[in-house]
């Protein structure tokens, strides 16, 4: 349910790249894509896969799970960050980038997107995820912390308070406006988990359920005025030229 929607709209872009370059195989950048969550199925679509990732737990759990695929020879993992991101990668190699849960984390988003966006070849597309500002407001006051939820309307970042574990979180404008500075060309920003946070466990129990909510998920990402019950916010950006 977390990724099904992401996986959609990132399997489609995967699909129109490869035709436009006129290449069955591409080559992907997952910068802090950890165990491989996304990694994995990508490379069994045929597609090499580079993740770069800080945690050597996580990527050693990512090469388990390419070998339980049987994609070992289509994935590497490298440890790094963004800073050091091309000690391991090599500048304008990728046709697609993958920034997901990246961006919320670093000191200086713009400085660090912008350097992850070096990555890519020229006409790549990125793939951006990032904490929604507005859907935590609403997540907050529906779990009855209203002053936690006000919080979040003033505070710079995003947070409803001090032990907000998410260093930091988006509006739309603001991802569209961290990609426009980086060079690139915003597309389409999808919503992701509008319900799937907000629904209580206990309905979504039996198979007919989950599908009907995964459906009411998928329609609803394609509806501007469903990003600000989000949880978080997909953007698509292509870098010029190509």
């Amino acid at each position: 349910m977390r990724t099904a929607v992401v996986w959609q709209v990132l399997h489609e872009a995967l699909d129109r790249r490869a035709r436009t370059v006129g290449r069955d195989v591409l080559d992907v950048l997952d910068a802090g894509g950890g165990t491989g969550n996304l990694a994995v199925p990508i490379a069994r679509l045929g597609h090499r896969v580079t993740v770069v990732d800080p945690s050597p737990d996580a990527l050693a759990a990512l090469e388990r799970r390419a070998a339980e695929a049987g994609v070992t020879s289509l994935v590497r993992a490298c440890q790094g960050d963004t800073h050091g991101l091309f000690d391991v990668v090599e500048p304008d190699a990728a046709d697609v980038v993958l920034c997901h849960g990246v961006l919320e984390v670093v000191e200086d988003p713009a400085g660090d997107l912008a350097h992850i966006v070096r990555a890519l070849r020229a006409g790549g597309t990125l793939s951006l995820l990032a904490a929604n500002r507005t859907g935590a407001v609403l997540a907050r006051a529906l779990a009855g912390h209203f002053e936690q939820a006000r919080h979040v309307l003033g505070d710079p970042d995003g947070r409803w308070g001090t032990a907000d574990p998410m260093p930091r979180r988006f509006a739309v404008a603001d991802l569209i406006d961290l990609v426009a500075k980086a060079g690139l060309e915003a597309g389409p920003v999808h919503a992701i988990r509008v319900f799937a946070d907000l629904v209580p466990g206990v309905l979504v129990d039996d198979p007919a359920s989950f599908d009907a909510l995964l459906a009411l998920e998928h329609a609803a990402a394609e509806q501007p005025e469903y990003r600000a019950l989000a949880t978080q916010l997909h953007l698509l950006a292509t870098k010029s030229g190509g």
